[in-house]
């Protein structure tokens, strides 16, 4: 089991999602249920998936989680 919080691409990720919230207050309206939304979901996604797979005991299942995220990034 790995200590996400201790985890750098945790870390990153968590910036990632501040920093795609930021810019996209300055998006236009017309894509607020859009983009928007879609962008903010799946940056939001990124830290939940490394958090979730570290908490799992075998390093197969943190690897499964990694992936996953990775996926939720396209």
């Amino acid at each position: 089991m790995h200590r996400f919080k201790e985890l750098e691409i945790w870390k990153l990720s968590r910036q990632l999602c501040k920093d795609v919230y930021e810019v996209t207050v300055y998006f236009p309206d017309a894509e607020k249920f859009g983009l928007i939304n879609q962008l903010r979901r799946s940056s939001v996604s990124l830290p939940s998936y490394i958090a979730e797979g570290a908490s799992r005991k075998s390093s197969r299942d943190f690897d499964r989680f990694l992936e996953i995220a990775i996926g939720s990034c396209y």
